[in-house]
């Protein structure tokens, strides 16, 4: 039953999201890594569209934040309020009381708004009044930002862009997409015929599952080799952290889950390794002023350090 619902997941959200299959095969990565996702594009690339998907067709609980400057910290995490009936305080459950929160423009909110809502991220808790509560589980936060506009938004420090698994850019359609998209809206919404293929509680059970998934030695050294090439180059002036390797990793592991292995390739490492570590690392200003970019730095590296694989076979 559980190992069928990687590829259910993927058919039902490529009824709404056409023909970005790499976009939603990460996305199912990174929920089933138990990661965050950080979705940052231009208006109407599908940002929300994939994030109201994704919590119909795991039939989970979600809601929705649009953050603005005049969010508020306590609209992430509730507040507690006096009750005269029964004359206690009494808590009421904010946006991050769910098992799926999209924040929208998350850029477009106050820093202290941004740090509830990461620290919640991070604790998978949140704390009111000084009393602690945990976030139901599973926790998924998708973030959306839109790079355009940038006057008056507030951008997330390196510490706290750090806590989400994975960054997406889900691009423009092409010419063919574009089309079935026009075609398939034109009298219905696709995100009305999605269908559940699991409840939370089997969902968790998959994210368990990937946890165990097996990764070599080989695999591992590999991993390192890469965070120790791009850390060590001239360019780089904010490395590759360990968090961003175990990241890595975790994001591998439910890559090879999604694709029907129970050990990792050195394959999983390369699809993950923009998405998971792009957003991580900071270049220098010279490299920067050279149109170098993170992007084209990791390409580069996977490109010059041999895989376990090419070790095997002799390149």
């Amino acid at each position: 039953m559980k190992d069928n619902i990687p590829a259910a997941a993927a058919a039902q959200l490529r009824r709404v999201l056409t023909g970005k299959d790499e976009v939603i095969t990460l996305t199912l990565a990174a929920l089933l890594a138990g990661g965050h996702i950080l979705l940052e594009d231009q208006p109407g690339t599908g940002k929300t569209t994939l994030a109201l998907a994704v919590s119909k067709v795991f039939g989970i609980d979600h809601r929705r934040i649009q953050l603005t400057p005049d969010t508020v910290a306590s609209d992430i995490t509730g507040y507690a309020a006096y009750d005269r009936r029964s004359e206690e305080f009494r808590y009421h459950p904010g946006a991050a009381m769910t098992n799926l929160l999209l924040a929208d423009e998350l850029n477009r909110t106050s820093g202290k708004t941004q740090a509830a809502l990461l620290e919640a991220m991070e604790e998978g808790s949140v704390t009111v009044d000084g009393i602690t509560r945990e976030l139901p589980q599973p926790f998924c936060v998708i973030a959306t930002q839109n790079p355009v506009g940038q006057t008056g938004t507030n951008e997330l420090p390196l510490s706290q862009l750090d806590r989400f698994m994975i960054r997406l850019r889900p691009g423009f359609p092409d010419k063919q997409a574009l089309r079935k998209i026009l075609t398939d809206r034109a009298s219905s919404d696709p995100l009305d015929s999605v269908t559940p293929v699991c409840d939370g509680e089997t969902l968790k059970s998959v994210i368990s599952d990937c946890s165990g998934i097996f990764v070599s030695d080989s695999v591992y050294d590999y991993v390192c080799e890469l965070t120790d090439r791009v850390n060590r180059s001239e360019s780089i002036r904010q490395p590759i952290s360990p968090r961003g390797a175990l990241q890595l990793c975790k994001a591998a592991r439910a890559g090879a889950y999604l694709d029907g292995r129970d050990h990792v390739v050195p394959a999983d490492i390369r699809a993950c390794l923009l998405p998971v570590c792009a957003h991580r690392i900071v270049l220098d200003p010279s490299a920067r002023l050279s149109g170098e970019t993170a992007e084209g730095l990791l390409r580069k590296v996977m490109k010059e350090t041999k895989s376990p694989d090419d070790r095997r076979s002799g390149r």
